[in-house]
């Protein structure tokens, strides 16, 4: 659990940096950065109750992140240059958080299935 906990976390922030990064310095829209950087606005919504490890959270995350997914393999498919690369970061890091979120939220069902019968 904890390593899923780690890698939804590692992924998590690796997007928002990315995210900053992509569209402030090294591939923005127009030179100098562009309004789509509030993109990473959403990407905090969720911080909080990813880093306490809310399930809840990790269960709409795996939803939320698909926005975000789509708009990497868009951006990968029409892109040329370093902003193609970038967007397929983007997407692996979607891919990454995702499967993460599901194994967290895999273990800690496992957990409670596993205390509510030694309950018994």
């Amino acid at each position: 659990m904890r390593f899923a906990y780690l890698l939804t976390n590692i992924g998590l922030f690796g997007l928002i940096f990315l995210c900053l990064a992509w569209e402030l310095w090294l591939a923005p829209i127009k030179p100098g950065g562009s309004l789509l950087v509030l993109k990473v606005l959403p990407l905090l919504i969720p911080l909080r109750g990813i880093l306490l490890g809310r399930i809840y959270t990790h269960k709409w995350m795996t939803m939320f992140i698909l926005l975000y997914f789509t708009e990497g393999v868009m951006r990968a498919w029409s892109d040329k240059g370093l902003s193609q690369i970038l967007a397929g970061i983007e997407v692996a890091l979607c891919v990454l958080v995702y499967i993460a979120s599901i194994m967290f939220i895999r273990k800690v069902r496992e957990n409670k299935t596993a205390d509510t019968r030694a309950a018994s």
